[in-house]
């Protein structure tokens, strides 16, 4: 059976690449597996272009393997795959796409000459931390234009379930900087938490469509977290890998000021531990957010490398792998979220999805932990600082209505000359004081 696509804000990324490059640079759409790559790749290539190729590597046979090995000859080569998938390429009206191309590090290499040529277009998908990985004794290609994608966000979920009317509503109430009014509010956050609990891996959004029964979508979003589980047993056989990525719920409730590797992992080399860590991350199942050291223009040079915080990609994954141990009718994240019920010790998860739609929305956010004075024993934290318009924007999550921000106050007092907009991202609708916004958190994508 076909796959469902779904509409992908990608698409029309893909669609100014092919437009303004014009065949200049292939282009390499990368992220984590299972997040609707391939699908939406092949439908841009079937729409966009008089014909295309695809070339899966996953399962491609030897004999297209093998034309790989010798490109000196770039009409044979074409030739073959011509012959082998029945299919006319024409000069400048097709493309050729190099599916899971992590399997075959030739066909990567063999881009910068079929660039070069200058033919047909090429486009590449794969999972990032296998592309790193495959590229020994190969010439990295510089005629790469690199594209991150991430799982379903709430605009697209919407999309995906009909209610594209909503989206409507917030992207005009956030440019006019007014409240929404409470009926139309509660119908948003209704929908916003279906979203988490679904996510947005595609696979869960179709099985959601199909059976409207959130149980089958859990059981999906299970059989994802195995695969992925599978996938870090590949990085390190040991399970090490495994346990850091499970462990991230854990973590969160936690409430530490950064992530702890688990005790039974203490006795590991800080190098090899680092390694898997930067493994984990390059499978961008992972939002990785740093502490900075200075909340200023120009984080990332003030980046404590070893003091982070880890989220889930997809916040739908997130609540699935908080209770995996349990069956679904035990995972309490559903039943708070869908009675708008959720506790404060289950915040956790709106910061997971804070963090998956502000690093989807382009930004490199950090996190900062503070004492008001040398002498002052309270720590305060900034749960995500990003820049806006040459100034930090500080951001407070809450999972509820409370209003409290406290650490705000005090960040304010301290790095005054430096603040653009404030943020708490809550529960409640849209409000306004001064250069403080109180910000629904199904409104962050449209304005932050």
């Amino acid at each position: 059976m076909a796959a469902t696509v779904f509409k992908r804000k990608i698409y029309g990324k893909l669609l100014d690449w092919k437009n303004t490059r014009k065949g200049q640079t292939a282009i390499l759409v990368q992220g984590a597996r299972r997040i609707g790559k391939s699908t939406i790749v092949e439908e841009f290539a079937k729409n966009e272009y008089k014909s295309y190729i695809l070339i899966n590597f996953a399962n491609a046979p030897k004999e297209i393997i093998n034309l790989f090995e010798d490109m000196s000859s770039l009409n044979f080569f074409f030739l073959g795959i011509q012959a082998h998938y029945n299919v006319v390429l024409h000069e400048r009206e097709s493309v050729i796409v190099f599916d899971e191309v992590q399997f075959n590090p030739k066909a990567r290499q063999a881009i910068k000459y079929l660039v070069q040529d200058g033919r047909y277009d090429y486009i590449e998908t794969g999972s990032l931390i296998s592309i790193r990985k495959n590229v020994k004794d190969i010439l990295i290609p510089s005629e790469e234009t690199k594209l991150n994608m991430y799982p379903m966000d709430f605009e697209e979920f919407c999309m995906a379930t009909g209610e594209d009317a909503r989206i409507a509503i917030i992207k005009e109430m956030a440019s006019i900087d007014r409240p929404l009014g409470d009926a139309v509010h509660r119908v948003l956050m209704r929908l916003f938490r279906l979203y988490m609990l679904v996510g947005g891996m595609p696979q869960s959004v179709n099985e959601y469509l199909k059976t409207n029964n959130l149980s089958m979508v859990d059981v999906v979003k299970r059989e994802i977290l195995q695969l992925y589980d599978d996938d870090f047993r590949k990085i390190d056989d040991s399970g090490r890998a495994s346990m850091i990525f499970n462990s991230i719920p854990a973590q969160l409730n936690s409430a530490a000021t950064r992530y702890l590797i688990p005790s039974s992992l203490e006795k590991v080399r800080t190098d090899r531990m680092d390694e898997i860590i930067a493994d984990i991350t390059d499978s961008m199942t992972v939002n990785k957010i740093n502490a900075t050291t200075d909340p200023n223009i120009g984080m990332a040079m003030f980046a404590d490398l070893y003091k982070y915080k880890m989220f889930t990609a997809d916040t739908g994954l997130f609540v699935s792998l908080a209770f995996q141990d349990k069956d679904y009718v035990e995972n309490v994240i559903y039943k708070k979220l869908l009675s708008d019920k959720l506790s404060a010790n289950l915040g956790y998860v709106y910061e997971n999805v804070v963090a998956q739609m502000l690093v989807a929305n382009g930004h490199k956010p950090f996190y900062f932990t503070f004492k008001k004075d040398e002498e002052g024993k309270h720590l305060y934290e900034i749960d995500f600082l990003i820049t806006k318009s040459n100034k930090v924007c500080p951001i407070e999550v809450k999972s509820s209505g409370y209003k409290t921000h406290r650490s705000l106050d005090k960040f304010s007092e301290i790095y005054s000359d430096r603040i653009g907009k404030k943020y708490i991202i809550y529960a409640k609708d849209y409000q306004r004081e001064g250069d403080l916004v109180y910000l629904p958190v199904y409104m962050v994508p449209f304005v932050l």
